[in-house]
């Protein structure tokens, strides 16, 4: 079957029970029971009392998600170098996958044989799907965007595709994700003139496409994506359009591609202001730690980025002070873990000079080090929830800002401005 094919021609799979699906919870918030009720439950269950950081559940079908949250990547459906056993093991309750990449290869009909995404990669907790906009940036030399849709040329076999709103939904009804995104008409942050303009509105009325095609609603939740480049006032239009639309999240699109820091913070700022209060925010592509740090701040629920999984594979490890590439020769005879304080299964068994002998050399090194990323994205998303709830969040932002930033004259000023916007001083 051809790549156009798949795209075209695509059924939604049936309903799929999930017993066994036994899902641990740290809140007080109780376990979704069973397939009762909505696909998507959320509740704020405590707030920062000086900036707009708050801590939720949301519950899905597979899992119940406390939030803020950082999402994994496995685009193709899976995470390079870490298994589904060890997300299970490091308790990551969502990972994200992607709609275009699946829907070419295997394809749904593939995927509708296994039942859907969940049980082809043997996942049992919450799945997102991205619609494949990004894709269509990252592709533009393949692409012709039209009000139709994107007609592209497959990067596998080179026929011709066309992804429309109606054709991402029914490839993401198909793998069952709990949370699928719009398709949106996306441009380069950098983009100016006419042209963003022209894609907010038609990212507005591919939402009501996509709402009009979606065969799953009992099943799954669309989140619309706030568009408008860098314009206040587009986005201010866009929000207001997608709030009146009944769905049960809402995802800011078009950042992090090249836009200064300061334009970044002030877009989502703004739009965490436009945004609904009893839903869940969820800001596309974002994952460096000082960036997740100050959105939370900010207002922003779910994240995720393949930050942490790609740069593992370049033999580099995170932590609170920052970046360390493993592959420097100050590591050689370093006999600490990672990290001192972190309880992952790689700080418990290696050493930085293990690591620094093995790393971008041994295909393993790829997975030790990814699973201490991993654990490191969702112990900090871990930590900055109980700082809300136990409301000293920006006693916990100044101690993050002080051991990323020693030097407290080099803490960037886009930090320090964005975090005054919420009455944070660092």
């Amino acid at each position: 079957m051809s790549s156009a094919t798949i795209l075209n021609n695509v059924p939604c799979s049936p309903h799929h029970n999930n017993d066994g699906n036994n899902v641990e919870h740290t809140t007080e918030e109780p376990v979704r029971n069973g397939q009762e009720g909505p696909p998507l439950l959320y509740r704020v269950t405590a707030r920062c009392t000086r900036s707009k950081a708050r801590v939720g559940v949301m519950s899905l079908r597979h899992a119940d998600v406390d939030t803020p949250v950082f999402m994994p990547v496995g685009t193709q459906g899976t995470l390079k170098g870490i298994l589904p056993e060890q997300l299970l093991a490091l308790d990551c309750r969502i990972m994200l996958s992607n709609t275009y990449h699946l829907g070419m290869r295997p394809g749904t009909d593939v995927l509708e044989k296994a039942g859907g995404l969940h049980r082809f990669m043997g996942w049992p907790r919450g799945l997102l799907t991205d619609s494949g906009g990004f894709q269509m940036v990252s592709l533009l030399q393949l692409a012709e965007i039209t009000e139709q849709g994107v007609r592209f040329q497959s990067p596998y076999d080179g026929s011709e595709c066309m992804l429309t709103p109606e054709r991402s939904m029914e490839i993401q009804n198909a793998i069952g994700a709990d949370i699928m995104m719009q398709l949106d008409d996306v441009v380069k942050t950098t983009t100016t003139g006419p042209r963003v303009e022209e894609a907010m509105h038609r990212t507005i009325r591919w939402l009501d496409r996509s709402i009009a095609a979606h065969a799953r609603d009992n099943e799954q939740s669309i989140f619309p994506i706030v568009q408008g480049g860098l314009q206040s006032s587009l986005r201010r239009v866009c929000a207001d359009e997608l709030t009146k639309r009944n769905t049960r999240g809402f995802a800011v699109g078009g950042l992090s591609g090249g836009e200064s820091k300061d334009e970044f913070w002030r877009t989502v700022h703004l739009c965490t202001d436009l945004l609904p209060e009893d839903k869940p925010r969820y800001l596309m592509g974002v994952g460096f730690a000082e960036d997740l740090v100050v959105c939370v701040a900010l207002g922003i629920d779910m994240f995720d980025c393949v930050f942490p999984t790609r740069t593992a594979r370049f033999g580099c490890a995170l932590t609170r002070a920052g970046q360390i590439n493993l592959k420097q020769r100050q590591f050689a005879q370093d006999q600490r873990p990672i990290d001192e304080e972190c309880e992952c299964s790689t700080c418990r068994t290696y050493s930085r000079a293990y690591l620094h002998h093995i790393v971008t050399v041994e295909p393993v090194a790829c997975s030790i080090v990814t699973v201490h990323n991993v654990a490191f994205q969702l112990r900090l998303m871990h930590d900055m929830r109980q700082a809300i709830t136990e409301d000293r969040f920006p006693e916990f932002v100044q101690q993050y800002i002080g051991i990323r930033f020693p030097d407290a004259t080099a803490v960037p000023q886009w930090i320090r401005e964005a975090l005054a916007a919420v009455n944070i001083t660092v």
